[in-house]
């Protein structure tokens, strides 16, 4: 921006804005609902300096909004019927959901449909804030309308934006729809400069929208466009702060780095038992560690250990508080964003090789046809004796290493019966692809590539599921009588109308799924994940399969986790990088013997499973926008240059091409294309108008990168078609052509830069 805006903080005069024009003259109504007023009665009522034209304009557009209704002769009068309505309104407690367009839903528990609120009626209410609001319905319409009353609680209270420094103030604009000043001081900001991207922690909301926030800037980022800066951008857009409190610092810092005798007495050690751990190349946290050893029986015990977060992050304190607050850690593609400071995520908990460690541990023995026949949950501690990459088990499952093979294929003999035994009672196989990313030293992408599934992963994967399994069922079954709250990982089943819709899908690109129950509906799924193995194309049906899907959460009411086929199920194994599991790992410690029955409160930990909950689809959101923002920023090195593709998805504005291999994608618009394409109400073909030429979804096609977008997060695409003759004999359709493209958000998928549990 090269000339700087001019910014007032306080009207000039009694001249408002539209917003604030039509805000006033329908509360002017509403104290005289019986009056008939034209624009000059009402502008020498209000007493404000907006010429009569300004107020018409306003009062006809409160005539379409219905809530003013014309009677004649330039006169309108409120709508009594709106009037009636608001005075029998209703009040609630919801979230806000905010839309592109400033307008907002409120999602509210007790309601069956969400309550449309105008963005004039938000007043300071922000998106994921809860809120208080009157509703009604407006005669004639079905749906609740709604006015936030009251901001009960803020979602979250640091924002992103631009720096704008004025003689005697500044201003800090939120990149927000509609886009909101915040005050600040300039003594607050003597090392930023003007423009700079800063963040800003909002300290006092207004009464009304008459007047601007004030805040204070907490953290001067510099200008926009580098990586590290956009990085941080989105980790604070979606909820998460960069650095941890004073407070919480210093309680990590204080903790002692030694284990007491005493502490071991209390435990089981295991330190003489062999244990390993297996992770990515680059994790630093390592939470779980697997240890085996045969019994004199012939039989085999398989440990299970967790990091025991617990005894370091004690309830109540300022670090737990923090760690709540976070509830998970946030992976992009370039860093890690922890829930707990690294002098325990990375040291302290961290099951690191040749240290002693606390855990948190699940141990289940097994006979020679790995049927369990016994269970053990308890703290221990635990010694690793090795730290192996995903890559170095491998070779050992391979037989191709020798250091700890028998033990490593003794594990994924196990692996691979627990795995065998859940698909047969009904787990579903979503096995997506992941994208990964080679940087450079300065984070900048120099390639980008599908990470391969390894038998090591989901031998990890299979004794994880096992122990989260265990300890939900635990639970469950000592409470058969009197329920113990517990935090359960829960999935419903999916939705009919979008399997439906998925069966259609599929049944065009020629497979044909079964959906007479929810048992068919699963092996239908798991039969797409085979045959995806014999047709790439069929690929692309797995993100429409996956939203088909509920969303799994947590919960203290249980229902199943319908996805892995079990009645009864947790997250206990990441209690480093999931608040989840510290509060599975506090529930269970207390109930663990015959002897022991202990309670919590059930409404303060649903409270808390719901705000996990919300944190964990900010971290997804967090983590899918970083990947979609290094896509773009490693193909923006390769404009002009052409690539295979298959055909993703179809829009009446063109059609979108996923890469072969990179899982880019970016837009054909068809007003690039030298014919005109009818797009098939399915959205899975199209035609060209005058070649007559069909291409439907999953089809390979050579595209030319054409532009990309930064900022947007957006790749256009040129569509390079082999050569054709016409009945003329002269070329057609070169694919070639200018035009303005756009792209789609997302992409959905995940960076593999650490093993993330989703399930």
């Amino acid at each position: 921006m090269s000339k700087k805006r001019k910014h007032n903080s306080k009207k000039t005069g009694n001249k408002l804005s539209a917003r604030q024009l039509r805000d006033e003259i329908l509360k002017l109504f509403r104290r005289h609902p019986k009056k008939q007023l034209n624009p000059k009665q009402v502008s020498r009522k209000l007493k404000v300096a907006n010429n009569s034209d300004s107020v018409s304009d306003a009062m006809e557009k409160l005539a379409e909004s219905n809530e003013l209704r014309p009677t004649g002769d330039y006169r309108f009068k409120l709508n009594r019927q709106d009037h009636a309505a608001q005075n029998n309104s209703e009040h609630h407690i919801g979230i806000v959901d905010m839309t592109r367009s400033g307008d907002a839903y409120i999602v509210c528990e007790k309601l069956e449909d969400d309550v449309h609120v105008s963005s004039k009626y938000l007043h300071t209410a922000m998106n994921g804030d809860k809120v208080k609001i009157r509703t009604w319905t407006p005669r004639g319409r079905r749906k609740a309308e709604g006015e936030v009353l009251e901001v009960v609680e803020r979602a979250r209270d640091h924002y992103i934006g631009t720096l704008w420094k004025y003689p005697k103030h500044a201003v800090v604009t939120i990149d927000i729809v509609p886009p909101m000043d915040v005050e600040v001081r300039l003594d607050n900001v003597p090392n930023a400069a003007d423009e700079d991207r800063v963040v800003v922690r909002i300290d006092e909301w207004p009464d009304g929208h008459k007047h601007n926030p004030k805040g204070t800037i907490t953290t001067v980022l510099g200008k926009a466009g580098s990586h590290d800066i956009e990085m941080k951008t989105i980790l604070i857009n979606n909820g998460f702060e960069l650095d941890f409190p004073d407070d919480v610092m210093r309680e990590a810092e204080y903790l002692p780095g030694r284990i007491s005798e005493q502490e071991i007495e209390r435990r089981l050690d295991l330190r003489d038992v062999t244990t390993l751990t297996v992770d990515p190349d680059d994790a630093k946290d390592f939470d779980d560690a697997l240890s085996i050893r045969e019994l004199d029986n012939g039989e085999l015990e398989i440990g299970i250990h967790i990091a025991d977060v617990t005894h370091y992050v004690r309830e109540g304190t300022p670090l737990d508080k923090e760690a709540l607050k976070r509830s998970t850690s946030v992976y992009l593609v370039d860093r890690v964003l922890p829930m707990l400071p690294e002098r325990l995520s990375n040291d302290l908990c961290s099951l690191r090789p040749n240290v002693d460690r606390l855990a948190f541990s699940a141990i289940f023995v097994f006979d020679k046809n790995f049927k369990i026949l016994n269970r053990w949950f308890g703290k221990t501690v635990i010694h690793s004796d090795q730290r192996f990459t995903y890559d170095e088990a491998q070779l050992r499952i391979e037989g191709k290493e020798e250091h700890l093979k028998k033990e490593i294929q003794q594990l994924a003999k196990i692996a691979r019966h627990l795995r065998k035994q859940r698909y047969k009672q009904g787990a579903i196989n979503f096995e997506t692809d992941e994208v990964k990313f080679r940087l450079d030293e300065d984070g900048a992408p120099v390639e980008v590539f599908v990470k391969e599934r390894k038998e090591a992963h989901m031998l990890i994967e299979d004794f994880m599921l096992l122990a989260n399994k265990e300890v939900a069922m635990y639970i469950a079954m000592k409470g058969r009588d009197q329920e113990i709250p517990f935090v359960y990982r829960v999935h419903d089943e999916p939705d009919p109308d979008r399997v439906a819709e998925l069966a259609r899908f599929a049944r065009e690109m020629g497979f044909d799924m079964n959906i007479s129950s929810p048992e068919e509906i699963a092996r239908s799924y798991n039969r797409l994940a085979k045959e995806t193995e014999k047709k790439p194309d069929l690929k692309l049906l797995s993100p429409i399969a996956i939203r088909t899907m509920s969303k799994a959460a947590y919960t203290s009411d249980n229902i199943g986790h319908y996805g892995l086929g079990f009645d009864y199920y947790t997250h206990f194994t990441s209690p480093i990088r999931r608040y989840s599991d510290v509060l599975s790992h506090r529930l269970l410690e207390p109930n663990i013997g015959h002897d022991k029955f202990y309670r919590t409160s059930k409404a303060k930990l649903e409270e808390q499973c719901k705000h996990v909950s919300k944190m964990e689809r900010n971290a997804i959101s967090a983590e899918r926008e970083s990947i979609k923002y290094k896509q773009v920023e490693y193909i923006e090195k390769h404009i002009g240059e052409e690539f295979e593709g298959l055909i993703s998805g179809i829009m009446d504005r063109g059609f979108f091409v996923e890469l072969t291999g990179s899982m880019i994608e970016g837009m054909v618009p068809f007003e690039t294309l030298d014919e005109p394409f009818e797009v098939a109400d399915s959205r899975l073909r199209m035609k060209g108008r005058y070649s007559g030429e069909e291409y439907k979804m999953g089809q390979k096609v050579r595209v030319r990168i054409a532009r990309a977008d930064l900022v947007k997060r957006q790749i256009e695409m040129e569509w390079v078609r082999e050569a054709q003759s016409g009945s003329n004999g002269q070329q057609k359709n070169k694919g070639k052509g200018k035009g303005k493209g756009s792209g789609r958000q997302g992409g959905g998928q995940r960076s593999g830069n650490k093993r993330k549990q989703r399930n």
